[in-house]
Parts: C-alpha cells; structure tokens; sequence
C-alpha cells in the first residue's frame, strides 16, 4: 500500500501531525491485514508491504482481496473521524500481486532486516506505482485475478509494460459496479 498525497501532506502539515497521521493511517492498514491472516513484513514511510502465504493460493489471495478491502473501509471510517477533527486525510492505493519470493534476513552482522525479495516483489512494487498514472487505487497482476475465485469482481485497465519487468502484463481492479453495490448493500 502507499498513501495518496503523502509527500504534499507532510508539506503543508503541522510538524506534530506527521507522526500521529501516519500511524492512524498504519493502524487501519495493518489491522486489516493481520485479520485477514497476512504478515506485515515493512513500514516504507507511508508504505506497507505485506505477504499472505498458504499452500492453497486461492485462499491466500482471497485473503489479500479481502484485506484489501477491509482496509479501503478502515481508511473511510478514519478519514470522517480525522475530518470531524479537522485533521489531514488522505486515500490509499493498493497493489496485488501473486508469486514467489525468496524470504530471509538480509543485512549484515551488525544490521539484519527479515524480509521478502525476488521478481514477484518488484512486479508488486511497480504495479503499486502504476495506481496513480492509471487512476485507481487497486490494481491487482493477472496472476493474481488468476489465482482468486471473486475474478467476475474485477475489471481489466489494460496491459502495461513495467519497469524493468521484460513483459506487458494484464492488470485489474475492482469491478465499480460491484463495488457501488456493496456501499448501498
């Protein structure tokens, strides 16, 4: 995840806000994720990453699309709390994606870091930042939408090229329709 306008926030924001307002937006994203079954692996400033693992990735993914979702309401109900007390909000973008990764602790003897790494990383990351050209806050790999049994709730954009990835790849998001109705429902 990664927030919308964070850099223009923390620019016109009081000094003593910046902290507080990341951690609200941390707690609604983190929580989300934890009770979806997934594990928060790095704070990236205002960004998460996060992996739900499983021998079975149907599940495994459906668990993130429901994270994600989870997540989307958690910030909603935060932002008219944090507007009510006329506090900065903000939106967040998403980005999904299903592959291996290769995990471990990576640093030196004096500094290690457990975390994940490998292409499947990378593709996540680049579609994370394609959110924002393409105007939607969730985008999730083809092999993600193939992975989860909810694919009718999704919607191509189209085929993009990521940096430093050597091919074009399908991305979705959620199916507007679907997603209209669930607010009413």
């Amino acid at each position: 995840s990664d927030l919308h306008d964070y850099t223009r926030i923390s620019d016109i924001a009081a000094p003593g806000q910046i902290i507080p307002f990341l951690n609200d937006y941390a707690e609604a994203v983190i929580s989300a994720i934890h009770e979806e079954g997934g594990d928060v692996l790095k704070l990236l400033g205002d960004g998460t990453l996060a992996i739900f693992t499983g021998e079975d990735r149907k599940a495994a993914c459906g668990s993130a699309l429901s994270a994600a979702s989870r997540a989307r309401d958690a910030v909603t109900a935060l932002n008219r709390r944090r507007s009510a007390e006329e506090l900065p909000t903000t939106s967040m973008y998403l980005g999904l994606h299903f592959g291996e990764v290769f995990f471990g602790n990576i640093g030196s003897k004096d500094r290690l870091d457990f975390t994940v790494v490998g292409p499947a990383v990378n593709e996540a990351s680049r579609i994370l930042s394609l959110c924002r050209s393409v105007d939607q806050p969730l985008l999730v790999s083809s092999a993600f939408a193939d992975a989860i049994e909810e694919r009718r709730d999704l919607v191509s954009v189209g085929r993009y090229a990521l940096r430093g990835v050597g091919r074009a790849q399908d991305l979705f998001t959620l199916d507007p329709e679907i997603e209209t109705n669930e607010m009413k429902g």
